[in-house]
């Protein structure tokens, strides 16, 4: 049943009642940041991805583009059935630990394939092998990931432990990133040139989904007691077919999950522009050797460790909603800086001397997205105990798999736009794939350009969107305080 905005909860819930305050043990968090090694892990080896098949396999940047935005479009579409089968299973494991155990093992097979296309396939061939293994390991991993950041909002419901708990998980993440990275470029892609051998990657992609798999059922056995204790389906939910459409629906009619899914949309289409052309600018714009590389990512993953603690400081005195403001403006400012001063011509260090300017950039972009990571999550959690407040329904599977659908979406269409980039700018596969290569100086400026200003402009629409965002800490108290009212009154 649903209510007007405003109106309060009705009186009998779809979910069982859970008394008191939910704060799960330091060890149950533990296991639970385990498991972001699913996300993290991809994320790292998607770095890999658009570099592989243009500069390495050799094909267009459009292609490229346009076969992971397709891929990861229906991929994305498939979130919101995911995040509505999460949201109604029942069993003794809770309700969403079934799905987890079943993604994890799927993505470490399609994760292997996408890094291991058979030889001489034609260049259509070999763009429907990206499309498909694209799309496969992200829907497989949106199988374990959406349920998982569920299940994150669900383990607590205090306006701050939330957001604790989303620093766990983001420094399992950190820790997976550093070890890849690290695996990647001191073995893998090692030595002059190393980033462009096509010998290398299959046994880098296999690699690193053996570790996926092994660390994604590690968290699953860690959390699976506490996560049985959590409030599940007390009826038997309608076949999915009839109840989907208005399910989602239901929660566009929220305002505040308006805002996040829009907001998220725009910052995740400049978060995957920039990604995509990331390899492309250190090689060919900054000269930097693979081994250099790496210490780009540790160094965003400083930034991002950095906010862990900081954002809960900030957190008790400020709103999520200003913290997230202060990680939008460190990103643009880093995004935009350097770039523009590379493009101007007036400051164009390369290998070793540019190394402490690019390391200072993404210690700053680090630090945003380390606010930023850790503030939206838990925001689209509270978005969603509000919709139980305004709708009488749980819908948490849902929020986060429309939170995922966003990013996914709009990190295809990011990638794509640096696709088109590479394209509308000429440059030279061929010749990109010759160890010290040297490409024409109006090309590596309209690069950067494309790398930065461009994405910092995207970001500020991002921020523009999210401006209007209304749920306070004291906004929260009151939705908490009827929704365990209502459940006491319900059990």
């Amino acid at each position: 049943m649903a209510v007007v905005e405003g109106a309060g909860v009705p009186a009998t819930p779809d979910v069982a009642a859970h008394d008191g305050e939910l704060r799960p043990p330091a060890s149950v968090k533990f296991f639970y940041s385990v498991g972001q090694v699913v996300e993290s892990g991809y994320i790292a080896v998607n770095g890999f991805v658009f570099f592989y098949y243009t500069a390495v396999l050799g094909m267009s940047g459009s292609l490229v583009g346009a076969a992971v935005a397709i891929s990861m479009c229906l991929d994305a579409a498939f979130d919101p059935i995911i995040g509505s089968w999460s949201d109604s299973v029942r069993s003794k494991y809770g309700r969403r630990l079934p799905l987890m155990l079943i993604g994890a093992p799927l993505t470490m097979v399609s994760m292997g394939l996408l890094f291991s296309p058979p030889s001489a396939l034609t260049p259509f061939m070999l763009f429907l092998w990206l499309t498909i293994t694209k799309m496969a390991v992200r829907a497989f991993a949106s199988v374990f990931n959406i349920p998982f950041f569920a299940l994150g909002g669900e383990m607590a419901d205090g306006y701050a432990e939330r957001s604790r708990i989303a620093g766990y998980r983001l420094l399992g993440g950190i820790v997976v990133t550093v070890a890849i990275t690290a695996v990647a470029y001191s073995v893998f892609f090692a030595g002059k040139g190393g980033l462009q051998r096509p010998e290398n990657y299959p046994a880098f992609g296999w690699t690193i989904a053996v570790v996926v798999l092994v660390f994604g059922l590690i968290s699953c056995a860690g959390i699976w007691r506490y996560a049985a204790t959590l409030p599940q389906p007390t009826s038997r939910p309608e076949p999915m077919a009839r109840r989907l459409l208005g399910e989602m629906a239901e929660i566009f009619r929220n305002r505040s999950f308006r805002i996040l899914f829009l907001s998220m949309v725009v910052f995740a289409s400049a978060a995957g522009a920039h990604a995509a052309l990331n390899n492309h600018n250190y090689v060919f714009v900054w000269k930097l050797r693979p081994e250099m590389i790496q210490f780009m990512t540790y160094a965003s993953l400083v930034g991002i460790t950095i906010g862990v603690p900081v954002t809960p400081i900030l957190l008790r005195r400020l709103e999520k909603k200003t913290v997230v403001a202060l990680g939008f403006g460190l990103l643009i400012v880093g995004w935009t800086l350097l770039p523009v001063v590379r493009a101007s011509g007036i400051f164009a260090p390369a290998g070793l001397d540019a190394l402490p300017w690019l390391l200072a950039t993404q210690l700053v972009v680090g630090l945003g997205l380390g606010l930023v990571y850790i503030a939206y999550p838990s925001m689209m959690a509270d978005a969603a105990e509000e919709h139980e407040y305004l709708f009488g329904h749980r819908r948490e599977g849902l929020y986060f798999s429309g939170l995922g659908f966003a990013g996914k979406a709009a990190a295809g269409v990011g990638t794509m736009v640096g696709g088109f980039a590479l394209d509308i700018l000429r440059f030279p596969h061929e010749l990109a794939r010759q160890p010290d290569a040297v490409i024409d100086e109006s090309v590596l400026a309209g690069l950067v350009l494309a790398w930065g200003p461009f994405c910092s402009a995207l970001c500020v629409l991002g921020a523009l969107i999210f401006a209007p965002y209304a749920i306070t800490r004291a906004r929260h108290a009151e939705i908490i305080t009827a929704l365990r009212r209502t459940r006491a009154t319900a059990a």
